[in-house]
């Protein structure tokens, strides 16, 4: 069973960390409480939020998935391919790219399902293997290309602020939104939401109620394979260019970033506002790191530091509660 109250006391702990950042951050550099810096953090930091539902909702059903920087990487790459070749417009792109996360999320879930293998060693396998065969296919080669109407951008709403540059509702921003407010009502409001979080409570409970388990194994791997395209389409906007091996190493990243905001790596235990402030405490430390002017090396170190201190306090806490309980 949940507990809520837990894991309310753990939302509220990353927002007041979060505030106390932002005030440090804010006396330290006139530059970091400005609109143009939250602006670029949301644009920036868009990729990983939207990585984070997707890994949220697998590791809320009991599983995990470490080949999604894979699985972005070549929606991207095939994404670009057919809009050079053949043309389009954004939603070919986000239906081309999201298209081909599915299909290979549903290779990870059909490979969990059958091979009864812990699924964070089918998708360390996965993410070798998707990758080793895209360097084979791309030869390695960057992209640097896009047609003249990806390039022109996507923008609502678009005005000039006070400091002369131009801010709006673009596509980043955009397909953030949508797909926070997917997963919102995904999780909290659907019958699929409920069995994802009973399948990762007590798959063995859930299998008895009926659940159909590959079902929810295929819907969970597949739309975190539908985000990672998503995603991929939300950074070859922002960079314009795709490289092979750009994401390495960034499945940890996402990860500390869910599991700081709570979700339990055992399943059936997360909420997505819990999610997104971990994604939050993240961009907010790095950001004001960089405008302080301290070393990218420390930066892994100190994010590391709060990540281990906030997932021992979240430890510590439940051990306790579950001792009362006791």
């Amino acid at each position: 069973m949940v507990n809520k109250a837990g894991l309310h006391r753990q939302e509220g702990m990353l927002a007041l960390t979060i505030l106390l950042l932002g005030a440090v951050f804010s006396i330290s550099s006139s530059d970091f409480f400005t609109f143009g810096n939250f602006y670029d953090l949301v644009n920036t930091y868009a990729m990983l939020l939207i990585l984070a539902c997707g890994l949220f909702i697998v590791l809320i059903s009991g599983g995990i998935d470490i080949s999604f920087p894979a699985m972005t990487i070549i929606a991207q790459y095939i994404m670009v391919t057919v809009l050079m070749k053949y043309g389009g417009n954004f939603l070919v792109a986000f239906l081309v790219a999201g298209g081909v996360g599915v299909v290979l999320g549903c290779v990870n879930a059909i490979l969990v399902n059958r091979l009864k293998v812990p699924s964070i060693i089918i998708t360390i396998s996965t993410l070798n293997i998707f990758y080793g065969l895209l360097l084979y296919f791309s030869k390695g080669v960057w992209l640097y290309k896009f047609p003249d109407w990806f390039e022109g951008g996507l923008t609502l709403f678009s005005f000039t602020a006070a400091d002369g540059y131009d801010y709006g509702l673009n596509l980043p921003i955009m397909t953030l939104i949508i797909v926070l407010a997917v997963t919102g009502v995904l999780m909290k409001y659907s019958s699929v939401g409920r069995q994802i979080y009973a399948l990762g409570g007590n798959r063995e409970a859930a299998s008895r109620l009926g659940f159909g388990i590959f079902k929810l194994q295929l819907f969970v791997y597949g739309f975190m394979g539908l985000l990672s395209g998503m995603a991929g389409v939300v950074q070859s906007y922002t960079v314009m260019t795709v490289a092979p091996d750009s994401l390495l190493g960034y499945e940890l990243t996402v990860l500390a970033a869910v599991v700081l905001g709570g979700t339990s790596i055992i399943g059936g235990r997360g909420t997505l506002l819990g999610t997104v402030l971990g994604v939050v405490l993240l961009a907010v430390l790095q950001n004001g790191m960089n405008l302080l002017g301290i070393s990218s090396y420390w930066h892994i170190v100190i994010t590391g530091l709060v990540i281990v201190v906030s997932i021992s306090t979240t430890a510590w806490s439940q051990r306790s509660q579950t001792e009362t309980l006791s």
